[in-house]
């Protein structure tokens, strides 16, 4: 499987993408972290969102399990689709 071909974001430096089929017509999109962790071999994984291929949408992650709320892609960053709850003054900060 692939990244959904419209998405904007290429991974940070140390992190990779990883797509895996979630639903019929929804992909998970997993960001892989490749540092080196004391407490695990493994490669740490965070849900980045979920992408409805059928809809061409793109939706913030609850947990792993489930899907949020649709969002804008220009909205999202490289480590995720949750969107943030800034007030106005942090909002201008962070443009």
């Amino acid at each position: 499987m692939e990244l959904p071909p419209d998405f904007p974001h290429q991974p940070p430096k140390g992190f990779s993408y990883e797509v895996r089929q979630f639903k019929r017509n929804c992909i998970s999109i997993w960001i892989c972290n490749h540092g080196i962790f004391s407490y695990t071999s493994e490669t740490p994984k965070s849900i980045w969102g979920f992408f409805n291929g059928k809809k061409g949408e793109y939706y913030a992650p609850i947990n792993a399990t489930k899907c949020g709320n649709k969002v804008n892609v220009e909205n999202t960053t490289p480590y995720t689709a949750m969107q943030l709850n800034l007030n106005p003054l942090e909002a201008q900060l962070f443009r």
